[in-house]
């Protein structure tokens, strides 16, 4: 297989690219608010096909709004690789998360069209919808669609805090289309993203290649005892579902930390106890717990003993116990092709590749299931994201996407 060598990007350029797309929907402190589908997605997506216009690139968008900006091959007759990510954010988000893969593959579009290169497949930058799920739910929306792990009919139908349905969101937006997975094919799926974690960081390391992701489950579980008086009322005679529920935490935080891997993952994400008041005996405790592992078997794992746990404690207490799982994610494993390409780039640019697990979930991971797939990290400041101090060097969003660049000009090669 001949690979065109890769020219080099200009890092200043996507720096510059960063900071204005960052410029559009800014937050109070330095970060980025582009709720999905809001008039500043919308302004974002647009700022982005200014730039693509000038590199004569068409786009498309399919029936979940997801966009695809295609530059032609030799033969477009083949499946195109497809390089993004998202632009939406958090309503207190940062300017890296999700941003920087889009704007990476921008960068490699410039570069190979300052350097006169038509690769053998067409390229397709894409910009995938409501990844985030912070105003509508559930996260990774587009992709879902995409991918066919979500249905489009539950896609529209989310609804945010005014009661506006995704879907009129989307009718509204101008970017409607009447595409489907079938019309936009991908023949291998690459993306970029910032860690959101500390590994890269406290390693000292400028690049990560992901040969995974974490599978996840999401529980919602109820403890009901009887609601009395704090005063009356001994302690032998109660039936109190929040010392049930602080019992199955602290047993399952035991479990959890006895993973001498520490690959193992729990969070109580919300712990509400139904109509509070001081001198009143709890009736009813509801808790969002968020489990993850690296292993599907050890997740499977964790999730009978959580339900151990949850037994124990209603027992212990006197109390009934409800657990629903809301979301199963399975481990996700990327394509040891892809995998193996982003490490070769990284050896050419005297770098060690160092190849990781992901802790959260990305658009990647549907991508997985309908094309080979896999993801480049770079180091976020103290592992920070979701947040608007969210942060990443240069240096390091430079590299990495010349690695990126390396990597599909070595995809896009293939016949």
């Amino acid at each position: 297989m001949s690979v065109t060598p890769a020219p080099h990007i200009d890092g200043q350029r996507l720096w510059s690219s960063l900071m204005d797309m960052a410029r559009i929907g800014p937050s109070p402190n330095g970060g980025s608010r582009r709720l999905a589908l809001s008039d500043e997605d919308i302004a974002g997506r647009r700022q982005l096909l200014t730039w693509t216009d000038a590199l004569k690139c068409e786009w498309r968008t399919d029936q979940a709004g997801n966009l695809f900006i295609r530059r032609a091959g030799r033969d477009d007759s083949l499946p195109p690789i497809g390089i993004g990510s998202h632009l939406d954010t958090q309503p207190l988000g940062g300017r890296f998360d999700g941003i920087l893969g889009v704007l990476a593959g921008l960068e490699i579009f410039r570069t190979l069209d300052e350097a006169g290169i038509t690769t053998q497949r067409p390229l397709e930058l894409i910009v995938w919808t409501n990844e985030e799920g912070s105003r509508f739910a559930p996260a990774m929306g587009g992709s879902g669609v995409y991918s066919g792990r979500l249905s489009l009919e539950a896609f529209r139908n989310a609804r945010d805090r005014s009661d506006m349905s995704l879907g009129e969101a989307l009718d509204h937006s101008g970017f409607k289309g009447s595409l489907t997975r079938d019309d936009l094919p991908l023949g291998a799926y690459l993306e970029l993203h910032i860690e959101q974690g500390p590994v890269l960081e406290r390693k000292a390391l400028p690049i990560g290649v992901v040969s995974g992701v974490q599978g996840l489950r999401w529980y919602d579980i109820e403890f009901t005892g009887d609601s009395a008086h704090a005063g009356p009322t001994p302690m032998s005679y109660r039936h109190d579902p929040l010392l049930a529920a602080t019992a199955f935490i602290e047993a399952m935080r035991e479990t959890v930390l006895a993973d001498v891997e520490g690959m193992s993952r729990l969070t109580v994400g919300d712990f509400q106890v139904a109509e509070p008041s001081r001198n009143v005996i709890p009736g009813k405790v509801l808790l969002n717990v968020d489990v993850r592992h690296t292993d599907e078997a050890r997740l499977a794992e964790l999730d009978g003993l959580l339900r151990d746990h949850v037994a124990a404690a209603a027992e212990r207490e006197g109390v009934t116990a409800r657990v629903e799982e809301l979301w199963h994610m399975p481990v996700t494993r990327f394509d040891t092709t892809l995998v193996d390409d982003l490490s070769a780039a990284a050896r050419a640019h005297g770098l060690d590749p160092f190849t990781m697990m992901s802790g959260a979930g990305h658009d990647a991971v549907n991508l997985s299931y309908v094309t080979p797939t896999a993801m480049l990290f770079i180091p976020c400041r103290e592992g920070i994201s979701h947040n608007e101090r969210e942060y990443a060097e240069p240096e390091h969003c430079a590299i990495a996407t010349q690695v990126l660049c390396d990597a599909v000009l070595r995809a896009a090669s293939r016949p």
